[in-house]
């Protein structure tokens, strides 16, 4: 690894003049019936000179795609990006990504996957070996050139992916989830060089932005974080981390800003607020969570004391802290949970759950569906056609109408998941149809 810079050559940089400008950024994809799905919203965002900017913020919430619309590989829906003061058009000349995925030839030795993003840039061949050559050696891969990626680890797949990168000096340097895909060693290794290699007044890249789940990571590699909310994408606030480099996680004002980063996203996705006092909309969200993941938070929980802050949850179970977020919501939207605060506690009616069988759980499960609006107004509707039931595209409808800012293909893929559990109706995936318990048959029954 490469030798730590000192916190007076980061200082020593010159200010933060402005490299891309996002004004009013609205990003919308075609979703059912040609209806749009809104992404992102409003968003007013500068990547600075000499600076790690951080995207951070829950599963759903645009990280990636704001990413795709600085490198100029997606064109916002409205709203108006600038590279050096002037509008883009087309790919970003001053951009490189680095993906979450290896995406490497694995017909390719590491050399020639580096030279063949240089001979798409127009690079001549002698000069595209050379610059191979030498952004291979400096993210530490010169003993393995002639290798094939199935020869390599992941960290050193990765490292390729930077290479290839750097190889075309770019001025921004774009990562989305880069360290996500290798075990926590070499993770920690590769921010710090990364680190290293942008603090270097001798080279590119100038400015970093990264996407992120791992807060840690953010508070360890960043200068600004832009906090984002979802459904759609929205810049909720953006905080400025003055912490001097090379950064000591365990410091008590690493640990402070961790602690405040904490704050923020769990007050954000998961508030502690008093019942409001007009009546909650009749037709809720409900979130990305399989019933299997709902129903191991809660026994996870109960083989704890009943409690457990969200952050250690999310860092036992090894899953991504939107995700984990997305489950405890599902949890608490269900009843079976509480969020006072950071904490996630086991509720009487989750307590109820655990301990009970399996054809209780369903009941239970049944209970609480009828609980929330969406189910509610489905099964009203079955009651109402009886035998006959009701097709997918009725239910498509109803999540459209009301909940037209939310993921409608996701959010039906979880309700039939939530439905089956409990037993509460049946789907025919051929005929695409919902009927009611009392209207199946015997062949249906079983396949459920």
């Amino acid at each position: 690894m490469m030798s730590p810079t000192s916190p007076q050559l980061a200082a020593a940089k010159p200010e933060h003049t402005a490299l891309c400008e996002l004004h009013e950024i609205y990003q919308d994809f075609a979703g059912q019936g040609g209806r749009p799905l809104h992404v992102l919203e409003n968003i007013e965002l500068e990547i600075r000179a000499n600076e790690v900017t951080a995207l951070l913020g829950p599963s759903g919430c645009g990280k990636s795609t704001l990413l795709r619309i600085i490198s100029g590989l997606l064109q916002p829906t409205r709203g108006s990006m600038l590279y050096r003061g002037k509008p883009l058009a087309g790919l970003n000349p001053g951009a490189a990504m680095v993906f979450q995925s290896f995406a490497l030839f694995p017909w390719m030795t590491v050399t020639q996957n580096v030279q063949c993003v240089l001979h798409a840039a127009g690079v001549p061949r002698s000069e595209a070996f050379e610059r191979a050559r030498r952004v291979i050696r400096t993210v530490g891969l010169a003993v393995f050139e002639n290798s094939f990626p199935r020869e390599i680890s992941g960290g050193m797949k990765q490292r390729v992916g930077l290479a290839r990168a750097l190889s075309l000096d770019p001025e921004i340097l774009l990562m989305d989830e880069p360290f996500s895909q290798v075990d926590a060693l070499t993770a920690e290794s590769l921010r710090a060089e990364v680190i290293d290699l942008w603090e270097s007044d001798q080279r590119n890249p100038s400015a970093i932005v990264l996407v992120s789940h791992d807060i840690k990571e953010v508070v360890y590699m960043a200068d600004r974080i832009v906090v984002l909310s979802a459904n759609p994408g929205r810049i909720q606030t953006v905080i400025e981390n003055t912490l001097p480099r090379p950064r000591d996680m365990r410091s008590t004002e690493f640990l402070s800003l961790l602690d405040q980063l904490h704050d923020t996203i769990t007050g954000q996705e998961m508030p502690d607020v008093p019942p409001p006092l007009t009546p909650a909309p009749a037709i809720e969200p409900i979130p990305w969570a399989r019933p299997g993941e709902i129903i191991g938070l809660l026994e996870y929980l109960d083989a704890r004391g009943g409690k457990m802050e969200i952050f250690h949850i999310a860092a036992d179970i090894h899953r991504e802290f939107g995700q984990t977020i997305s489950v405890v919501t599902a949890a608490e939207q269900l009843g079976f949970v509480d969020t006072p605060k950071r904490m996630v506690v086991l509720a009487p009616e989750g307590q109820r759950f655990v301990k009970a069988t399996m054809p209780e759980r369903q009941r239970l499960w049944r209970d609480r569906l009828l609980q929330l609006g969406l189910f509610r107004a489905i099964h009203s509707a079955l009651d109402r056609q009886g035998p006959e039931g009701i097709d997918r595209d009725f239910v498509l409808d109803v999540i459209v109408l009301h909940l037209p800012q939310e993921d409608f293909e996701k959010m039906f893929t979880t309700l039939v998941q939530w439905v089956r559990f409990g037993h509460l109706w049946s789907y025919d995936e051929d005929a695409q149809r919902f009927t009611l318990p009392e209207a199946r048959d015997t062949a249906s029954s079983a396949s459920l």
